[in-house]
């Protein structure tokens, strides 16, 4: 990581008795492109606002390059900000949205119609100047509310679920566009989402937040590979999770559904005979006994779903089913519902979930 430009210290929001967001630590990289992460009411956006200034903490502080600036209105702390909603002034066109803050500073006529000009090429928009917000697609008004925070040259830009209210497709593509002009410009962002494929695509580091807390901080391959807490694993990525019993605690093995396996990761505090969860992503699973693997489980075809060029492919195991994904084979027909086979696995694939 960059060296720190943006700090959240020991932050902790309370309204009344309840409290929002709980000893929230973070350090920022310079030009660093960070996402929180989670469900809706976890405190993501009041961590947000504690950035911004539009909240106050009832404990710790907010440093931006080297100062802190916890105690500062929002129009002191030079930061931009993206809201979910527009927030497009509809009486005033493009370019006098985008200009908006630089007339509320001060900026000259000449030097604000040039940052106008350089905003709009950036956006990709350089002809729609003179339009009014109405007369525009909801990305491309999403594209003018980002060149609007970008205008006044922030320290730091903050992004609230600026993409939530746009379909699919468009997501997408402007999702791609923002992490390219933030590259570009290299300015340290935070992006605030409820969405992990949107996270995990763009990110250099996500946090994954819960009830308030920082549940897990990493980079998009250590979120979605090693996750370190149950709820982690299972908000991101499909997980499958099976019910087991430690059969010998001292060598790891562990029996699910009659037969045992031996995990290659320690049960540190578990004893013989204790219930166990394990944690296997589809795309670790294999149908049939595969080379390569070392550990394997037998049971019966539950559901089968034709998805084009990927079967997927539900496993009954007892009480658990796990679901697998293997490739469409023109030449082989799909499994039968209530055909028994075998999966295969690495053992180094299973997370233990604590």
């Amino acid at each position: 990581m960059a060296e720190t430009f943006l700090s959240i210290q020991n932050v902790r929001k309370s309204f009344g008795a309840t409290t929002v967001v709980e000893d929230f630590n973070l350090d920022v990289g310079a030009g660093e492109f960070v996402s929180f992460l989670g469900p809706s009411g976890c405190g993501k956006t009041t961590v947000l606002r504690i950035v911004a200034g539009f909240e106050e903490p009832t404990a710790g502080g907010v440093v931006i390059g080297g100062r802190d600036v916890t105690r500062l209105k929002p129009n002191q702390r030079n930061i931009g900000m993206v809201f979910q909603a527009y927030a497009l002034f509809p009486n005033l066109t493009v370019a006098q949205n985008i200009g908006f803050g630089l007339k509320v500073a001060g900026v000259g006529r000449a030097e604000n119609d040039r940052r106008v000009a350089e905003m709009l090429s950036l956006i990709k928009l350089p002809q729609f100047g003179d339009r009014y917000p109405y007369q525009l697609s909801g990305g491309q008004q999403q594209r003018v509310a980002l060149a609007r925070a970008l205008a006044p040259k922030p320290r730091v830009l903050l992004l609230d679920e600026p993409l939530s209210a746009l379909d699919a497709k468009v997501r997408v593509s402007l999702r791609d566009e923002i992490r390219g002009i933030q590259k570009e410009l290299g300015i340290t962002t935070i992006f605030v989402t409820h969405d992990q494929e949107e996270a995990m695509s763009i990110s250099d580091r996500i946090v994954v937040m819960y009830g308030g807390k920082a549940e897990q901080l990493g980079t998009p391959f250590e979120i979605y590979n090693r996750p370190k807490t149950k709820f982690v694993a299972g908000f991101v990525g499909t997980l499958n999770v099976l019910e087991g019993q430690v059969s010998d605690a001292a060598s790891g093995k562990v029996r699910v559904n009659g037969e045992e396996i031996t995990l290659h990761e320690r049960l540190n505090g578990s004893a013989t005979g204790d219930a166990v969860s394990l944690a296997l992503r589809p795309e670790a699973i294999q149908l049939g006994r595969r080379p390569g693997t070392d550990a394997s489980l037998t049971g019966t075809i539950a559901d089968v779903h034709f998805l084009g060029s990927v079967i997927r492919v539900k496993v009954g195991l007892g009480d658990s089913t796990v679901s697998l994904d293997t490739f469409n084979n023109p030449s082989l027909p799909p499994p039968s519902i209530g055909q028994t086979t075998d999966i295969s696995f690495s053992s180094s694939d299973i997370l233990v979930l604590h």
